[in-house]
């Protein structure tokens, strides 16, 4: 899996560095009869994502994980997702958890006491819960987003989900990614324009310095603490 050339046809190959549109076709023909979901924390990427498997009118999932963390925004773009693509059915995944339950069980603030900890039950743990039952997870995941995901391959086994998985935008740059936001009308959260690079939950995500929509960074996630990855993907958490 991941293989260089992922298909051959008479004329035509499709691989890692092949455009993220041409692997979003070649997916839906290749798992046609397979169960695939999209996932997405609503940034840039995902949103990208989700309207490029829209525009096949193909009837799918949109998984996300709420954990009641989420900026307005975040909500606000979610809504207008779901009214532009309605032949999408955005699924909350996410847990059943509950700040205060959460405190009286592990203190109070725990993103600040044990950040992977608190990563790991709103977030890890709940989405093994939404693999359950899929053939193929397709993912906004990008090589050049960062060191841990610098080696990710267009098509890989996730081991820790035990699940077949689809980066069909690997090989891009952010700025290849807001070109097309840009050039399709693709709704997006409106905290990129208020310097914010990635999105996540409010107490672990702030806004970086100098930053300009197009680019990339994450260093407004979790500032101040050796951790950038909320162990969603790769081996982590």
């Amino acid at each position: 899996m991941g293989l260089p050339i992922i298909e051959q046809r008479p004329g035509q190959a499709v691989g890692e560095h092949s455009p993220p549109e041409e692997l979003v076709a070649w997916s839906l023909r290749k798992f046609a009869d397979r169960r695939l979901a999209i996932s997405t924390s609503f940034g840039m990427e995902g949103c990208a994502l989700v309207d490029m498997y829209a525009r096949h009118g193909r009837p799918m999932a949109v998984i996300y994980l709420d954990t009641m963390f989420f900026f307005p925004e975040t909500y606000e773009l979610r809504d207008r997702l779901i009214e532009r693509y309605p032949h999408l059915s955005f699924v909350n995944r996410g847990t059943t958890l509950t700040a205060d339950e959460q405190a009286a069980l592990h203190g109070p603030e725990l993103w600040k006491s044990n950040p992977d900890l608190c990563c790991k039950l709103r977030k890890v743990d709940p989405m093994h819960g939404a693999m359950a039952g899929l053939d193929v997870w397709i993912t906004g995941l990008r090589r050049s987003q960062s060191k841990a995901r610098s080696a990710i391959r267009v098509l890989e086994w996730d081991w820790k989900y035990q699940i077949l998985k689809f980066n069909p935008l690997a090989s891009w740059e952010r700025e290849q990614v807001w070109r097309y936001v840009q050039e399709n009308g693709v709704p997006y959260n409106k905290l990129h324009e208020q310097g914010y690079p990635t999105i996540g939950c409010t107490h672990c995500t702030a806004p970086v310095a100098g930053y300009k929509l197009g680019e990339y960074s994450r260093e407004g996630r979790w500032a101040g603490q050796m951790k950038t990855e909320c162990g969603l993907h790769g081996d982590g958490i």
